[in-house]
């Protein structure tokens, strides 16, 4: 603990100690509130999974949390890089690792401190939990001892044994060489590669990218004695399955033209002088823990040309565990796979590999507080906080364990992909719908704010993706120099530069023709025009585009506003509104208007308002339960706000007889389905709302930030409802998962756009 600062020391106590002791607790996911409750839960409802799993031990998977349960397992014999401290002083790592495995994977782990050294009897205590546990991460045991427990555990049992400091650490650092080699143009095969402390982690990493192409006689093993070579004789059978024939005997000597140094080994192995004997654009890999052999600055100081990496999270190029095992267990887990094989983890690191590759999400510049990050010398390997590492590398290891045949779940791989999506957050879950809809027929989508880097980077998930086709706008020379400033594959991509656009003058003249009898000179038309957004919308509304997309940089009015002079209200319609889903921390749904357009409706535009919000939820495939809200529940409280509010509820009942909708209420009453049953018994609102009516823009717009940012609420929109076509305006500062989001939702809109209005008052369909 040296080595760190006094008050890392003191804020690391503080952190484990308050305000409970520990990291963990156990927390039951089935209700126990009543008697019956208490009989399923135990006796006697709990005799009949127990019998169901007596007769079929595979129904554990079904009735049991076996199936999402790691068990964390270490004796303490070589706890981080602090040495035999016993199994209890494990018990803290131990706690961190199961942690790690909910946050970034979403599997249950508990750890379990083994007090012996004696390889057999570790053995004979974890073979025994098979039934418990549906894998096996060992963890912080002595290299003496690592393989032999790891090799007998995996013949024992039938489900996934993984010793993570073996390799994990192999894992991630295979993937980090694949990239190294491509940015320095060297080929596996042809490099030679030094590693420094063949220990378990030195043996599995070289085991690992010897298997990915990497030649045996280009690798050279170094110990505290010297060069593995094949005159040794007090080498172990792991180390000597790796010895080579040389006349090389330091690490010094091996060095010398070396493309590559992997360190597992101590603080300060490697000297300034080592690495200026190697190889132009060396790449070096020192991971010694918590500081490496040589330092980044002490390798640039003398070869300024490296790739260099660490195990410290203060320098780029990371090598965490992290991006290992939680993901690695996630994919075995899901298809049931009795093993975790070789297949499986070169799976695991080329999705690593190949991920580094791909632009990074805003989510994971913000948790890193950093600006930009891309794909090159300090950017290697992906980023920990990255979700997308979750769908790449539990989907990858799926699908080489059913390749492999140790899969005894097998799963189809691209509903897999969206099960794994929905873990990262429910927003994503319930977009993946619409996105599905987005994909059948994708549609031209014009984003005002062509010249944005998030606008451009959400264009290429959605071109990568098959959700839309953009339409960017701005100045063209500067569009491409910002595609190739980020590094984007937009070949194809349809620039307009409005300045030298071919039908500028009958843009111009039509915008005229609109807007001539509202105050608009032919002179103003002509400058007006050049506004992106008035712009855009004269291209959806002329059908060179499908639908438009801004407000990135802009104030909401800034964007609507020019939208509304260009783009028709329906013709059933009198007014537009915008509608939040929300969707909460259990994964409910809820559909919010309108908290952005309307500041003070009418009853009739609360109505309208009501038919809209319903439509949108039925275009997310959810049956609309509207509730009109108010400071009253009923006529509790008589006042000409809420009378407002009856009195819309009335119109919609004419307009929309067949949809499910009351008020005015209060908002708890509306989203609490005993409260109705047991003092409105009356009402017409079934099973809680899941569509909420605001009296006004002030009340509608405090909710949804309290709900988001208290309540830890998702957000998707504001969608904007009741124009003739598509036109949706982003939140100022929008990530670029929202702008794929609003674009899927844009493109289904346009999808709907010319078809027959279905209206929710019959259900008959009638031309618009």
């Amino acid at each position: 603990m040296a080595s760190y600062s006094e008050d890392l020391h003191s804020a690391a106590l503080a952190y484990h100690r308050l305000p409970r002791p520990g990291k963990l607790e156990i927390q039951a996911i089935k209700p126990l509130a009543n008697q019956r409750d208490l009989a399923l839960a135990y006796s006697p409802g709990v005799a009949v999974p127990v019998k169901a799993i007596a007769a079929d031990p595979s129904k554990a998977y079904d009735y049991t949390a076996k199936g999402n349960l790691v068990a964390v397992i270490s004796n303490g014999t070589a706890i981080l890089g602090l040495g035999n401290l016993g199994a209890l002083a494990a018990k803290p790592v131990m706690e961190g690792k199961a942690v790690l495995f909910k946050r970034f994977a979403d599997v249950d782990a508990i750890d379990l401190e083994v007090d012996t050294s004696d390889v057999d009897a570790f053995i004979n205590c974890v073979r025994y939990l098979e039934p418990t546990f549906g894998g096996i991460n060992l963890e912080d045991i002595r290299t003496a001892i690592q393989h032999i427990i790891e090799q007998q555990l995996r013949e024992m049992m039938d489900i996934p044994v993984f010793h993570d400091d073996q390799h994990g650490t192999a894992i991630i650092v295979t993937a980090g060489l694949i990239n190294a080699a491509d940015i320095t143009g060297r080929k596996l095969s042809e490099m030679k590669v030094v590693l420094n402390g063949p220990g378990a982690a030195g043996i599995a990493t070289l085991e690992l990218i010897k298997a990915m192409g990497v030649r045996p006689e280009n690798c050279i093993a170094v110990d505290k004695v010297g060069v593995l070579s094949r005159d040794r004789t007090d080498l172990n059978q792991w180390q000597s399955a790796h010895a080579v024939v040389t006349k090389k005997r330091t690490l010094a000597e091996a060095l010398v033209g070396a493309d590559v140094l992997i360190g597992v080994s101590a603080k300060g192995a490697v000297t300034q002088e080592m690495v200026k004997s190697m190889a132009k654009a060396p790449i070096i890999f020192a991971m010694a823990n918590p500081d490496p052999e040589i330092t980044p600055e002490e390798v640039k100081a003398v070869r300024p040309d490296a790739i260099v990496a660490t195990g410290r999270s203060d320098y780029p190029n990371q090598v965490n565990n992290v991006l290992g095992f939680p993901f690695i267990f996630r994919g075995a887990l899901d298809v049931r796979a009795t093993t975790i094989n070789d297949e499986m983890k070169l799976a695991a690191t080329l999705a690593l590999a190949s991920l580094a590759k791909e632009d990074v999400p805003d989510s994971v510049l913000r948790a890193y507080s950093i600006d930009h990050l891309e794909f090159g010398r300090e950017y290697i390997i992906p980023k920990p906080f990255d979700p997308r590492v979750l769908i790449w590398e539990a989907s990858a290891v799926a699908q080489a364990a059913m390749d492999t045949g140790v899969a005894q779940r097998p799963v189809d791989i691209k509903q897999y992909r969206e099960e794994l999506e929905s873990r990262l957050g429910k927003a994503n879950e319930v977009m993946r719908g619409m996105i599905n809809k987005a994909q059948r027929q994708p549609k031209r989508i014009v984003f005002t704010e062509g010249e944005e880097g998030k606008i451009l980077r959400a264009c290429q998930i959605l071109l990568d993706e098959k959700i839309a086709l953009p339409i960017l706008l701005g100045d063209a020379s500067k569009i491409r120099a910002r595609i190739e400033e980020l590094r984007l594959h937009l070949e194809g991509v349809q620039i307009v530069d409005p300045r030298h656009f071919a039908r500028l003058e009958e843009y111009t003249e039509e915008f005229y023709s609109l807007r001539h009898r509202k105050g608009i000179t032919r002179t103003e038309a002509e400058q007006t025009i050049r506004n992106p957004t008035t712009f855009g919308s004269m291209m959806v509304r002329l059908n060179d585009a499908d639908a438009l997309i801004g407000g990135l940089t802009t104030h909401y009015p800034d964007t609507i506003r020019p939208a509304l002079q260009v783009i028709d209200v329906r013709p059933e319609l009198r007014r537009v509104a915008g509608v939040y889903v929300l969707i909460t921390p259990k994964g409910d749904i809820y559909f919010l208007a309108d908290a952005t357009v309307n500041i003070e409706p009418t009853a009739e535009d609360l109505a309208e308002i009501a038919i809209m919000a319903a439509e949108k939820a039925r275009r997310f495939n959810q049956e609309p339960r509207v509730a009109m809200l108010s400071f009253s529940n009923f006529g509790s409280t008589r006042h000409a706000l809420s009378d407002k509010v009856r009195r819309a509820v009335d119109l919609v009942r004419q307009k929309a007889p067949g949809l499910m909708i009351d008020g005015e209420m209060q908002a708890d009453t509306a989203v609490t389905p005993h409260i109705i049953e047991e003092t409105y018994p009356f009402s017409t609102l079934k099973g809680g709302a899941n569509v909420l009516i605001f009296p006004n823009l002030e009340s509608g717009n405090i909710a949804y930030k309290l709900l988001q940012r208290i309540g830890g609420a998702e957000l998707i929109g504001p969608l904007l409802t009741g124009l003739s076509r598509p036109v949706h305006v982003l939140q100022r500062g929008s990530e670029v998962n929202d702008i794929v989001h609003v674009a899927a939702v844009a493109v289904v809109d346009a999808q709907e756009v010319g078809k027959p209005y279905v209206t929710l008052m019959t259900g008959v369909a009638a031309e618009k």
